[in-house]
């Protein structure tokens, strides 16, 4: 909400990277990504999260789902943060659809890998 109200942009993370990357505006950017960095590093030095464990799943599908997401992102002109947490609060209907769309997406191929092919199961 701080970016949208302070800067008059939607903190979808695609966005917000992306731009960091290769946008002229890199500085607000950059801090953006290291504040949620050092957030999560400060929530777990404390103790209020456990430290994730270590992924059991190949490297290769972690890699491919990463390629993926980011095609999806450019695909739906946004990412689930942009269209779902922003895009929503906005009341737009095109990040309804597109939630909407991730969601059933994210569903059906979690059911799919884990019952149907047997991944990560």
């Amino acid at each position: 909400m701080a970016v949208l109200m302070l800067l008059g942009r939607v903190a979808g993370m695609s966005g917000v990277v992306w731009g960091g990357l290769v946008g002229p505006d890199r500085l607000w950017r950059g801090i953006f990504v290291a504040g949620l960095l050092l957030g999560g590093l400060a929530t777990h030095s404390v103790g209020l999260a456990p430290l994730p464990t270590t992924p059991s799943g190949p490297l290769w599908l972690a890699a491919l789902s990463g390629v993926l997401v980011g095609f999806g992102t450019l695909l739906g002109s946004g990412c689930t943060s942009g269209h779902s947490v922003c895009g929503i609060g906005r009341k737009s209907a095109r990040s309804v659809v597109a939630t909407m769309v991730f969601m059933s997406t994210g569903i059906v191929v979690v059911y799919l890998t884990r019952h149907v092919v047997g991944w990560l199961a």
